[in-house]
């Protein structure tokens, strides 16, 4: 018996779209991760990005526990000294309730340049709204 490896001109992309509406963040982002990655296939290889492409719809209307809004901090540096910036989760969620989702989808993805690949099949928007309706997304229940 042969182990079937996965080659990148062979692998057959879907969309999926996923409602965030009162979801936790957490278990919505490990969904996402593996659907990204190609590991909900049977064809998943580590090496290949055999995933596909999800569509997150109401971001700012996610979930999360306890008092992660108030006490969860996200951290960026400019390089330079005393570039150290900080964010609180309920200060991001206001700002760019996007990039509350993926950043925590991306630190669930590999750190390699597979994972930079597999992050930019992720599309995230606010409102209930998409321009992928072309693309015919199938659901994906959470």
């Amino acid at each position: 018996m042969k182990t079937q490896v996965a080659k990148k001109e062979e692998v057959t992309r879907d969309w999926y779209l996923v409602d965030v509406d009162s979801k936790v963040l957490g278990r919505v982002a490990t969904e996402i991760a593996n659907v990204l990655r190609g590991k909900n296939k049977p064809t998943f290889t580590p090496s290949v990005d055999t995933g596909d492409f999800v569509i997150v719809v109401n971001a700012e209307k996610i979930a999360l526990t306890g008092n992660k809004f108030a006490n969860k901090t996200y951290y960026s540096h400019s390089s330079f000294p005393g570039g150290l910036k900080e964010i609180s989760a309920a200060k991001l969620i206001d700002k760019k309730p996007e990039e509350l989702i993926k950043k925590a989808v991306k630190g669930m993805l590999p750190k390699n340049k597979l994972a930079r690949h597999m992050l930019k099949k992720l599309k995230i928007y606010s409102g209930g709204a998409h321009p992928h309706a072309a693309q015919n997304p199938k659901n994906l229940n959470i």
